[in-house]
């Protein structure tokens, strides 16, 4: 443009063509063009359409594409199996390059007006729900287990809590904690579509009862995304991998898994001391707006476990999801029993809802058999006759289950009946343990020492164990003054 101005004022100043050609080291030709009249003003920055290698696979590459309309997203070509099939089937000499940028501008030319996005405004007290995986070394097993992350968009916070699986249960137990954290209920809660709490088919939206009923009773409203529509809650989408890349990595130790999401909660918060990335303030900060349009908690607890009566076997054992299996009491065999399943207990209940049991809730597709055998000790007190075979006797120590062994049938019974009584009051484990130090002190044990034991233990009041021998002298001194002073 220097080149022109140049020439065109010197044209002015009266110059010939020719002086201006050797002036401006171009040729005549050139000097008359940018002499004749035309519009200087700034054009367009239109791209020409120029000859490219794909011109000729063009319509074979539209025809997959258009076909692949037609399919599952996951199961749609990718420029690279694009590129592959040309080589592979028409002897197409391309880069992979060429081919992606052909593919990436078809896409663009053909992007549908449901795939375009509003940037959405984020609103305090709306929080976002979807599940995330992640190893973790649960009780020393490398184990892949499912964290539930709430994400609050307005203040970009998010708070997690792991589980074994993503039922309703799951869901429910992890917005309890979730709200006793914050101290209230988000007015909306937007969740993934996949979700086990329920999900959206078209305009139609149907949720599991338990969730219905945690709705109803915390009093927020909820929404559910379209199918294959993470754009919808993107904030959380975002929340769920970085929460896995800072507090995941290294894979961390967990042994009870209860304990371990208490503390999470506080480690979430914590990520937090950071600046919004949008706004400029402290996310905890923002996090006080949040807070503020909180709903009330309700004065009323609630419980996140579903329930349902079933009959068990003729060894009162009922069968959960298909595969594991749970015990009650032999003599319940055949009753109608009330389970109740939450995310991470199994409670069993007689017919007139009176709690027999509760077990540890087993997860996966492996079938397992989950038994408390506490529950078999009032049969066993009633015919200690099927003592050799009973799982109360397979689960004792060695030593232990030695010495009962070596009872007549009688010790044995009142055995029986003191771990019957001692594993009702204080648990089956300090029952136990109550026992292996009655057999270190005779032949049979005594009642009234095996429960104040055992129920020492259960409330964490162990026997005490001094370092040093303690020294009675100057009690039996007292004594012995005291007994002489009477004498007298």
């Amino acid at each position: 443009m220097s080149v022109v101005q140049d020439i065109r004022r010197l044209r002015m100043e009266g110059e010939s063509i020719a002086s201006i050609a050797r002036n401006a080291g171009v040729s005549e030709p050139t000097v008359r063009k940018y002499l004749r009249p035309r519009d200087m003003s700034p054009s367009l920055p239109v791209k020409e359409k120029r000859p490219s290698v794909m011109d000729r696979y063009a319509g074979i590459v539209d025809g997959w594409l258009e076909e692949d309309q037609g399919n599952w997203h996951k199961q749609r070509h990718t420029a690279k199996r694009i590129w592959q099939r040309l080589r592979e089937e028409h002897g197409a000499d391309l880069s992979y390059n060429t081919v992606q940028r052909y593919v990436k501008r078809w896409k663009e030319d053909h992007r549908r007006p449901s795939e375009c996005f509003l940037d959405q405004v984020a609103i305090p007290a709306d929080m976002q729900v979807d599940f995330g995986q992640a190893d973790f070394y649960l009780r020393d097993v490398r184990t892949r287990l499912h964290y539930l992350v709430c994400d609050f968009p307005f203040s970009n916070v998010g708070l997690a809590q792991v589980f074994y699986g993503e039922t309703a249960e799951c869901v429910c137990e992890g917005l309890l904690a979730v709200f006793g954290y914050v101290g209230g209920v988000p007015r909306r809660i937007i969740f993934d579509n996949a979700t086990g709490v329920g999900r959206r088919v078209c305009k139609e939206i149907s949720t599991s009862e338990l969730f219905g009923r945690f709705a109803a009773h915390f009093g927020f409203d909820y929404v559910f995304c379209n199918p294959n529509a993470g754009h919808e809650k993107g904030a959380v989408e975002n929340k769920v991998g970085a929460i896995r890349r800072e507090l995941f990595v290294p894979l961390p130790q967990i042994w009870n898994l209860r304990t371990f999401n208490e503390k999470l909660l506080a480690r979430c918060m914590a990520r937090s001391d950071k600046p919004h990335y949008a706004k400029g303030e402290s996310e905890r900060q923002l996090f006080c707006e949040d807070a503020f349009a909180l709903l009330d908690l309700p004065a009323a607890e609630f419980r996140a476990m579903s329930f349902k009566r079933m009959r068990a076997d003729k060894y009162g054992n009922i069968t959960l999801d298909g595969r594991h299996r749970y015990s009650s009491a032999p003599e319940l065999g055949g009753a109608e029993l009330i389970v109740g399943k939450g995310a991470f207990d199994v409670e069993i209940y007689d017919e007139q809802g009176a709690l027999v049991v509760v077990h540890e809730r087993a997860w996966g597709e492996r079938p397992t058999e989950t038994v408390e055998p506490a529950s078999q000790l009032p049969l066993l007190c009633r015919k200690p006759a099927g003592w050799p075979n009973s799982r109360v006797r397979a689960t004792l120590p060695d030593d232990l289950r030695a010495w009962m062994d070596a009872m007549d049938e009688e010790q044995r019974r009142s055995a029986l009946r003191i771990m019957r009584d001692a594993a009702a009051e204080s648990g089956y484990g300090p029952m136990v343990a109550a026992m292996e130090r009655a057999s270190a002190l005779g032949p049979s044990p005594d009642r009234a020492s095996v429960l104040l034991v055992a129920s020492g233990i259960c409330n964490g009041r162990d026997v005490i164990g001094y370092e040093e021998k303690v020294d009675f002298a100057a009690y039996d001194a007292a004594f012995s003054m005291t007994g002489g002073s009477h004498g007298a």
